[in-house]
């Protein structure tokens, strides 16, 4: 702690340095700047925010103009203090405490327009976006201890306080050091994880689904490395993590393998290419076109905007209709038609196949075919099979479909049936009984009545 008192100034030094004139007035030049950049701004601002609103600009321009826009205070308030040195020094005036501030000034601008730049290349719409402040901050915190040469002294504060695990030191210095090297390390794997991702996207070798894999794999495999190498940057033993390894595993048998039953299965998906971004399938209840391969799920856009995110390991242990399997996503649509047993099938099926053919939407090869199915209770069953080029127009060419028919059927005078039911009631020679006598109250009207009224009548 001596040693820390000591780097401090002595009060001889500072009482020197507040009675100084050239103090106040830089102190007075810099807080006047502030004022001034803070109503420059206030005016460049909303036209700054009209110029990167999407369509004006786009591409470079446009994440150079919202990089200044961020970084406006402090490049204005060092173009300030660039102006205030130079007129200061022509008469030759103190500058020692307006130097420093304008190189912190220029290094915070530099800063946030780099760390936006970062963040915009690595995921524009990110998480990293929340830790972008946070990001700046810090950067700008270490480049400022290094610039006033109070770096060293910071070093040594954090150094004391430490706590001890048998021979093992961690001091604050330590915790501080790991944390800042893995942010970098991680910031490097993403931002080189994301270069070759855009390679790899560009490719025209590889398919969708080998792209997705490869990328996930290779993100997966730097941010591994980046960790490990953070970790041996701070000092950390690696090999101290061997408990840690076999805790792991335990923990992946017991409660962690659906996760990583999922994280396999996904890049099992992606790399046999089996289902690939944009194709339609369906599994169960659910339909629709998947548009995106995760490393956990894929997201399944239905028919009704809904998202379902379907787990990987489902996809394997489950019976998945792919409608574009293969890029090939021609389908057969078959529509079954009754008509009456008092007109003519052949009638009919001409009139279902020229239809089919007049729809501009169903695909002359393979061509619409018609059959005659059977006999059934109520009409002759017909089908009319058709092939469509797109899986999604099903429920749209089934209902044209259907309209035409039923317009074409009735011009011609082909009848639909319904169900119907003949009812024949038989006449007996012997007479009736009345509805009345065969109720359970009226025991004369049944034959044990009767036999019960001869037994009570008096002897003749």
């Amino acid at each position: 702690m001596q040693e820390l008192l000591e780097f401090l100034p002595s009060r001889e030094v500072i009482r020197d340095f507040l009675n100084s004139a050239g103090t106040w007035r830089q102190v007075a030049v810099f807080v006047v700047g502030l004022l001034v950049v803070k109503l420059i701004a206030r005016w460049l601002q909303p036209r700054l925010q009209t110029m990167i609103q999407p369509g004006a600009i786009e591409g470079v321009r446009r994440t150079a103009v919202r990089s200044g826009a961020l970084a406006l205070v402090p490049l204005i308030l060092w173009l300030w203090l660039l102006a205030a040195i130079t007129i200061l020094r022509q008469y030759g005036w103190d500058t020692g405490l307006l130097r420093p501030a304008m190189i912190l000034a220029g290094a915070l601008a530099v800063i946030r327009m780099g760390v936006f730049v970062l963040r915009h290349s690595l995921s524009p719409g990110g998480p990293l976006k929340a830790w972008e402040g946070a990001l700046t901050v810090t950067i700008w915190t270490l480049v400022a201890l290094h610039i006033l040469g109070w770096q060293p002294w910071v070093e040594q504060m954090l150094d004391e306080y430490a706590l001890t695990f048998g021979t093992v030191r961690v001091s604050l210095l330590n915790v501080l050091s790991f944390a800042l090297s893995i942010a970098v390390m991680l910031l490097l794997a993403l931002w080189l994880s994301s270069a070759i991702r855009g390679r790899v996207a560009r490719s025209r070798a590889l398919d969708e689904s080998m792209k997705i894999a490869l990328s996930k794999l290779i993100k997966f495999v730097l941010l591994t490395l980046a960790v490990l190498a953070a970790m041996v940057s701070a000092g950390i033993d690696i090999t101290a993590f061997a408990v840690f390894g076999g805790a792991l595993g335990v923990g992946l048998g017991l409660g962690l393998q659906r996760v990583v039953s999922n994280f396999v299965s996904g890049f099992i998906l992606a790399f046999e290419g089996s289902i690939r971004p944009g194709d339609v399938i369906s599994y169960g209840d659910t339909y629709g076109t998947v548009k995106a391969l995760h490393t956990r799920h894929i997201v399944i856009r239905t028919r009704d905007g809904l998202d379902i995110l379907v787990p990987n390991e489902t996809l394997l242990t489950t019976d998945i209709t792919n409608w574009s399997y293969a890029g090939d996503t021609k389908i057969r649509l078959r529509l079954p038609v009754q008509i009456s047993y008092n007109d003519k099938p052949e009638l009919a099926l001409e009139r279902l196949e020229v239809l089919a053919r007049e729809n501009p939407r169903v695909l002359k090869e393979p061509r619409p075919m018609t059959f005659l199915l059977g006999f059934g209770d109520n009409g002759v069953n017909l089908e009319l099979r058709v092939w469509l080029d797109d899986p999604d127009i099903r429920g749209e060419i089934r209902t044209e479909m259907y309209r035409a028919i039923w317009n074409d059927f009735h011009a011609a005078g082909i009848t639909f049936p319904f169900p119907q039911r003949d009812v024949y009631i038989k006449q007996f020679a012997g007479p009736a009984a009345s509805p009345a006598d065969a109720k359970p109250d009226n025991r004369a009207g049944s034959a044990r009545g009767r036999r019960r009224a001869e037994k009570a009548k008096p002897p003749g």
